[in-house]
């Protein structure tokens, strides 16, 4: 009897499993990804992928990064979780580290991810306020377009009508103004606005780049007004704009960092880093998470910052992005789907003339392309930093010549 040549497609299997048991609170696509190497992927049917999200920009070292991961298995075998009711040394290492490169930081708190470090804050921001100015000052101001999390607190924070209707009630206390447009923030401030917090680049909200000199004005806005000025980092930080951190490219400072993301390599970890006097509001009991700073995701962390420096990704992700962003606009001379083309380093969105995201991502996929879209008509690229130019130019050529059919 000849044997049974039919090969299982575990991708399929896996995924009807997936969902069967799992909520449905994404747009999963149709392949699962069972090993991963720096910039490359393999499906569970054993297909390579090059990849271009990097796990939505949490990876700027890479997948499995050797060097992080020999640092993960070496303090794993020591202690993964300690109770935040004592110190762990590599928690410790990766505070004094990120204050240092952050120039202006002198605490740290952790967390487990964007979101929680966003919740964060709020909460920092909103007790140094009320104890130096007053009950009163709690309202904070964001921005159109913004994302900062999903729990109710950051959703609040992000304004974008579609994500936030279905949970309302929100949580009272933001307003929203317009990037790059300094006079839509000063018409939002009032005696009990305490804070301003924006992203100096939209990622979820389409590439948007805050403009410097908009970002300089802002800084003098909130200093004139005795208000903190919150940077979401969670996607721009750790080389992704050229620099350590996107606020090092405006020539400003802000007064609460929020970072995650590329901070842990793939561990979950999130932080919030400020100066002195805005972090004595932290006392004892105000905040707090069980599993934020854990060894192992800081022992991660540590490792993620030694190797950006080693390696000297900023400098790399500075120029590899603006052959990418030049390639782009050429390409956008040639083709008419492409409207417009704008990031920093490797952050990058490409704004297409009609709607043809889905689509695009989906061709890239099966031709071995893993690519995001952020809308309906623009497409987000954000690769490790460790991705050659030869792996840039797969994608130029790709898109040459399957933009034609879109």
């Amino acid at each position: 009897m000849p044997k049974n040549t039919v090969k299982t497609d575990l991708n399929k299997e896996i995924f009807e499993m997936g969902s069967e048991y799992l909520m449905a609170t994404y747009v999963r696509q149709p392949v699962v990804f069972t090993k991963a190497k720096m910039q490359h992927l393999w499906d569970a049917n054993g297909k390579c992928y090059l990849d271009f999200i990097a796990g939505y920009g949490c990876l700027n070292v890479g997948h499995s990064n050797p060097f992080v991961i020999a640092e993960i298995k070496k303090q794993a075998a020591d202690i993964i979780q300690p109770s935040n009711v004592y110190f762990n040394k590599p928690q410790v290492e990766l505070a004094k580290k990120l204050c240092e490169i952050t120039g202006f930081g002198k605490k740290v708190f952790f967390a487990n991810s964007g979101t929680e470090a966003i919740e964060a804050a709020v909460k920092l921001a909103r007790k140094y306020s009320k104890e130096h100015y007053g009950p009163s000052r709690y309202r904070i101001i964001s921005f159109y377009k913004s994302f900062h999390g999903r729990t109710l607190g950051a959703l609040s924070a992000t304004a974008q009508e579609e994500k936030q209707k279905v949970f309302e009630p929100l949580i009272d206390g933001f307003e929203y103004a317009k990037i790059n447009d300094i006079q839509s923030v000063k018409q939002k401030i009032s005696d009990d606005t305490c804070a301003v917090l924006i992203e100096p680049i939209q990622g979820e909200g389409g590439v948007n780049v805050a403009e410097k000199e908009f970002l300089v004005k802002l800084k003098d806005v909130c200093v004139q007004n005795n208000m903190l000025l919150i940077l979401d980092e969670v996607q721009t930080g750790f080389g992704r704009t050229g620099r350590m951190f996107a606020f090092q490219n405006y020539g400003i400072v802000p007064d609460i960092l929020v970072l995650a993301k590329s901070i842990g390599g793939g561990m979950p970890l999130g932080a919030i880093v400020a100066g002195e006097e805005v972090s004595m509001a932290f006392t004892p009991g105000s905040h707090g998470s069980t599993f934020g700073g854990n060894a192992a995701s800081c022992a991660a962390g540590c490792a993620v910052i030694d190797y950006i420096l080693k390696k000297n990704l900023a400098q790399k992700a500075e120029k590899l992005g603006l052959y990418l962003i030049k390639e782009l606009k050429k390409m956008a001379l040639e083709f008419s789907i492409i409207k417009e083309v704008r990031g920093m380093g490797l952050m990058v969105g490409m704004e297409l003339s009609r709607p043809a995201a889905s689509e695009i991502v989906s061709k890239a996929l099966d031709d071995g392309l893993v690519i995001n879209k952020v809308s309906p008509s623009i497409l987000r690229f954000l690769p490790s930093l460790i991705i050659s130019k030869r792996d840039i130019r797969i994608l130029l050529d790709w898109l040459a010549k399957n933009l034609v059919n879109f």
